[in-house]
C-alpha cells in the first residue's frame, strides 16, 4: 500500500538551513515548509543560491548547519538545470529509460504471469493436489491485480506515449540511446522520467530551458492535475503565472544576508506585493530613523544635564537608553527593517553577529546617522534609441522558401527553382506575401527545428533564400542580438569586448557604460571566455544598446537572463521608438511586445496581427492538445486564485440586484472574515518564529508539530480567503 499524505500535511522542511563555499556564505538560518499539493515558484537573481538551496532539499547536498526533512514514506525527485550525467546507463534507449519509471508495477506483472502458468499446470494436475494451491494462487494472484490496476498497470504504456510526445519526443527517437542524446535532450528525458514516476516532492530547476512554447504548455498542463507538491526554480514568468500559488523570493538586501520572503499567488501577484511591502520598509525605516534620532538628541540632552549634577541613577537610565539604542541599530544593520519590525529582542539576539556592547554617544550618533534607507537592488539601466527613423517598410518578402540549399555532386549549389519543391531536401517552410511595418513589433514563433533562425539569417542576408525574395527597406538599421553570443570574441577581456566594438570610447566611458549594465571593478577584467550565460547575455546587450539600431532582430534574448533583467529589457523595448523582430519561447515578454504573431507550422508561415493572449486563445480553439492562455489579461485557470499580500483579488462577477439588507448581511460578513484573515495571518508570523527558535535549539520533534500546525493554519487562512473572494461584487 503507498503512503499518501493529507493535503494540509507538510510534506517537506528545512530549518535554520546554511550553505556555504569555503570560507563564503552562501546563505544562513533560511527556514521553508512544503505542504502537500503545494504549487511554489523559486526566483531571485542568479548566483543568490536557488540551486544550492534546491539541491539541499532535494537530499543531493548536506547543508552546512540545519537540516532537511521528509516526511515518512514520501519520495522526492529532482530535475537538474543539465542533466547529461543524471542517467547511469547511457546505453538503455528513451524507451528504456521511460520504461524503468514503473520498474515496480513491472516487478507485479511479472509475478502475475508467473501465477498464471502455474495455474495452468494446477488444471493439469489431479484435483486433490490442485485445491489447496489454486486457492493460494487465486488469492495472490487477486491482490497482485488490485494493486497493479491501483498503480495504473494497464495505463503505462499510453502514460508514457503521451508524456514523449508532450515534450517532444518523436517515436523515431524512442530506441535512441541515452549517450547519443544532446543536453537539452538528456534534460528532457529525465523529465519526462521524473513525471511518470510521480513522486510526493517534485523539485525541477529551470525545466523549459530546452522546451519549445509547445512542449511548455504541454507541462503546464500535467502540472495543474499533479497530485502532489513541486517546487519550481523558473525565469519563465509566463509559466510562474500558469502554475505556481506561491513564491519563493530569495535575495540579498544591501545590509544583510540572503533572505527567502514568501508571497501567496502567482508572479503577477508577488509583483504588486512586493512593490507594497518595499514601499511598507521604507516608510517603517524613515519612522524608526527618525525616532533614534530623537531619542539621540534626548540622551544628548540628558548627558549634558549630568555634567553638572551628581545623579547615579540618571547616568543608569542613560546608559540604558543607549543599550537599547545599540540593539536597535545593530538589529537593523544586520538583519533589515522588515525582520526588525515587531520583533522583540529575544528573537532577534540568536541572528545577530558580533559584541552587542552599548556605544558611547559618539559613536551611536554616527551608526544613527548612517543607517542607509532600503533600496531596490541594483538594475540594468538600459536605453535603446535608434539613430534615424528608418523606412516605413522594414521588411518585404515575396513567395519565399526558406531553407538550406542542397550540394549538387559536383560540389556546386542547385537552387530550389531548378527542381519541385517536393525534391528540396533543405526546405523547411515557405510564405507568401510579407511585409513588416515601422514601429511593428513582430514575435516569431515555431517548434525547435522549425527554422526560425535560418528565417532570421536570410532576412539579414547572411544566407540566400531557396526562393524568392526578402529584403529590407533602404534605411533601416539592423541590430542581431544571437541566441548562442557567437559574435563575442572570447578571447578579449569585457572591456576589451566594449571597445573592439567601438574604438572611440575611452577608458572612462567604457567602464561607465559597462556600469549600466552591472559590470563593476574587477568583472571588467573577466575574459568572455569565462562568463556565465547572464554575464554573455549582459554584455551583448550593452554592445547593442550603442548601435543605435532602428531594427532590433532578437533570438532568445531573455535565455539566461534572471527575472529583474527580464523585466528591464521588457521596459527597454517597450519604449523603443522602432521595429522588432523577437525570436523567444518567453510568452509573459511576447504577450507584452508583439503586435504580431507570425507562427512556422506544417511547413508554412502563416500571420496573426493581434497580442499573443488573442492569438492563444484562437490557436487553442483550432487544437485542443495544447494548453494555453485563457485570455490576454491573464484570467486565471481551473481554479487558480490570485492573491494580494493581506488580501485576496477580487474576481467581479455580473451584477446583480439585492436588498439593502442582503446588501447590509454580505458587507458584516465580509468584516468578519476580514478580521478572521488578519488574526490567522499573525498566527502564521507567530509559527514561523517558534519554527525559527526550535530549529536553532534543534528540537527536531517540536520542528515537525510546528510545520503540522503551520499547514492546517495556512490551509485554514485559504480557505476563508476563497469564501471572502465569493463575497465580491
Amino acid at each position: 500500500m503507498v503512503y499518501r499524505l493529507q493535503k494540509e500535511m507538510a510534506v517537506l522542511t528545512g530549518t535554520n538551513l546554511s550553505q556555504g563555499l569555503g570560507s563564503v556564505d552562501v546563505f544562513e538560518g533560511i527556514s521553508v515548509s512544503v505542504p502537500n499539493e503545494s504549487r511554489i515558484g523559486l526566483i531571485g537573481a542568479n548566483g543568490v543560491g536557488k540551486t544550492t538551496l534546491l539541491r539541499i532539499l532535494a537530499g543531493v547536498d548536506t547543508p552546512k548547519y540545519g537540516g532537511v526533512h521528509l516526511a515518512d514514506g514520501a519520495r522526492v525527485a529532482y530535475l537538474r538545470q543539465e542533466a547529461v550525467e543524471a542517467f547511469v546507463d547511457q546505453d538503455h534507449t528513451v524507451l528504456d529509460e521511460m520504461r524503468a519509471a514503473f520498474e515496480h508495477v513491472h516487478v507485479i506483472e511479472r509475478r502475475m504471469r508467473e501465477i498464471e502458468r502455474e495455474m495452468e499446470k494446477d488444471q493439469r494436475s489431479e484435483r486433490s493436489e490442485r485445491s489447496d494451491r489454486s486457492d493460494d494462487h487465486l488469492d495472490e494472484y487477486g491482490h497482485l491485480q488490485e494493486e497493479f490496476m491501483r498503480l495504473g498497470g494497464y495505463e503505462t504504456d499510453t502514460r508514457i506515449e503521451r508524456t514523449l510526445d508532450g515534450l517532444g519526443f518523436g517515436r523515431e527517437m524512442w530506441p535512441m540511446k541515452i549517450g547519443h542524446l544532446s543536453g537539452g535532450q538528456k534534460t528532457r528525458a529525465l523529465l519526462a522520467k521524473l513525471l511518470l514516476e510521480q513522486p510526493d516532492v517534485l523539485i525541477l530547476d529551470e525545466p523549459t530551458n530546452h522546451l519549445d512554447i509547445e512542449a511548455i504548455e504541454w507541462l503546464e498542463g500535467t502540472l495543474k492535475t499533479w497530485r502532489g507538491a513541486f517546487i519550481i526554480s523558473s525565469h519563465d514568468r509566463y509559466f510562474l503565472d500558469r502554475v505556481v500559488d506561491t513564491i519563493w523570493e530569495m535575495h540579498r538586501p544591501t545590509n544583510g544576508n540572503v533572505r527567502l520572503d514568501v508571497y501567496r499567488g502567482n508572479y503577477t501577484a508577488y509583483l504588486r506585493q512586493r512593490q507594497e511591502r518595499f514601499e511598507r520598509e521604507v516608510f517603517l525605516f524613515d519612522q524608526k530613523k527618525d525616532a533614534l534620532v530623537h531619542e539621540l538628541e534626548v540622551i544628548k540632552r540628558d548627558l549634558d544635564f549630568l555634567k553638572g549634577a551628581n545623579g547615579d541613577k540618571s547616568v543608569t537610565w542613560v546608559k540604558g537608553k543607549l543599550k537599547r539604542l545599540t540593539r536597535d541599530v545593530i538589529a537593523i544593520e544586520q538583519l533589515g527593517m522588515m525582520a526588525y519590525e515587531g520583533q522583540q529582542w529575544m528573537a532577534l539576539a540568536d541572528q545577530i553577529e558580533g559584541s552587542t556592547r552599548p556605544w558611547g554617544y559618539e559613536e551611536a550618533e554616527r551608526r544613527v546617522r548612517g543607517l542607509r534607507r532600503p533600496s531596490p537592488p541594483p538594475r540594468i539601466n538600459m536605453m535603446l534609441k535608434p539613430q534615424n527613423r528608418g523606412s516605413e517598410q522594414v521588411v518585404k518578402a515575396e513567395r519565399v522558401k526558406i531553407g538550406y540549399m542542397s550540394k549538387t555532386e559536383d560540389g556546386g549549389r542547385k537552387t530550389a527553382e531548378s527542381r519541385p519543391p517536393s525534391s528540396v531536401s533543405g526546405l523547411l517552410f515557405e510564405c507568401r506575401d510579407l511585409v513588416l511595418s515601422r514601429t511593428n513589433r513582430v514575435a516569431l514563433i515555431g517548434p525547435n527545428g522549425a527554422g526560425k533562425t535560418t528565417f532570421v539569417k536570410t532576412m539579414l542576408g547572411a544566407i540566400p533564400p531557396l526562393a524568392g525574395e526578402i529584403e529590407l527597406g533602404p534605411s533601416v538599421k539592423p541590430a542581431y542580438f544571437a541566441q548562442a553570443h557567437d559574435e563575442l570574441d572570447v578571447t578579449l577581456r569585457v572591456r576589451e569586448e566594449l571597445q573592439r566594438h567601438w574604438p572611440s570610447m575611452n577608458e572612462e566611458q567604457t567602464r561607465k557604460h559597462l556600469a549600466q549594465f552591472l559590470f563593476r571593478n574587477d568583472e571588467l577584467d573577466k575574459y568572455v571566455s569565462g562568463l556565465s550565460g547572464g554575464e554573455k547575455a549582459r554584455l551583448a546587450l550593452a554592445i547593442l544598446a550603442l548601435r543605435g539600431a532602428n531594427f532590433l532582430v532578437l533570438d532568445e534574448p531573455t535565455n539566461h537572463l534572471d527575472i529583474q533583467a527580464q523585466e528591464v529589457l521588457q521596459d527597454a523595448l517597450e519604449s523603443f521608438d522602432g521595429s522588432i523582430l523577437l525570436v523567444s519561447h518567453d510568452r509573459y515578454l511576447i504577450d507584452k511586445l508583439a503586435t504580431e504573431i507570425w507562427e512556422i507550422r506544417n511547413g508554412k508561415l502563416e500571420v496573426f496581427r493581434g497580442k499573443y493572449g488573442d492569438f492563444a486563445q484562437k490557436d487553442d480553439m483550432k487544437d485542443d492538445r495544447r494548453w494555453t492562455m485563457d485570455d490576454k489579461k491573464g484570467k486565471l485557470n481551473d481554479g487558480q486564485k490570485e492573491m494580494e499580500y493581506g488580501k485576496p483579488k477580487i474576481v467581479h462577477r455580473p451584477s446583480s440586484i439585492v436588498s439593502k439588507n442582503a446588501q447590509q448581511q454580505r458587507e458584516k460578513a465580509r468584516a468578519e472574515m476580514e478580521l478572521r484573515i488578519a488574526m490567522l495571518e499573525q498566527k502564521l508570523e507567530k509559527l514561523a518564529e517558534q519554527m525559527q527558535a526550535a530549529a536553532q535549539k534543534n528540537t527536531q520533534d517540536k520542528v515537525r508539530t510546528l510545520s503540522a500546525e503551520y499547514a492546517i493554519t495556512q490551509k485554514e487562512l485559504d480557505v476563508v480567503m476563497e469564501k471572502w473572494m465569493g463575497t465580491g461584487d
